[in-house]
């Protein structure tokens, strides 16, 4: 191989080998694309470890609420909670046992209140 030739397919390797190394060099990247990912990112919701986040839909004009400790959820037993007075009255909403399991894998739970004042409210409850 004369001196020209060799000059060339080096160059070439370089041209092509560069790009390739530089886009192979990338491609293990877990940070979704993002050139500042967060080091620190938000916890998942855990029932256990956080207890839970409850939210009383509005009836009446009005709503309540109550939360649900993780101890109880550990727990799993079943257990009736008051919702907030308002407008003096309140309400109670029972957790299953069934229902608390859910709430161990990290999952959603609905019911429903107590009837008073003629009325009653949906509940949810979620990980915190």
């Amino acid at each position: 191989m004369d001196r020209k030739t060799f000059i060339r397919k080096t160059t070439a390797g370089l041209l092509l080998g560069i790009p390739a190394i530089t886009i192979l060099g990338c491609s293990g990247s877990d940070d979704g694309g993002d050139s500042n990912p967060n080091p620190n990112p938000p916890s998942q919701a855990n029932c256990l470890e956080n207890g839970t986040n409850s939210n009383v839909a509005s009836s009446a004009g009005h709503s309540h609420s109550f939360t649900v400790p993780k101890e109880d959820v550990s727990a799993g037993v079943e257990k009736s909670y008051v919702l907030s007075n308002v407008n003096s009255h309140t309400h109670q909403v029972t957790i299953t046992a069934a229902q608390f399991a859910t709430l161990r894998g990290n999952s959603s739970i609905t019911a429903t209140s107590t009837s008073d004042s003629g009325h009653t409210h949906a509940v949810t409850v979620s990980c915190a």
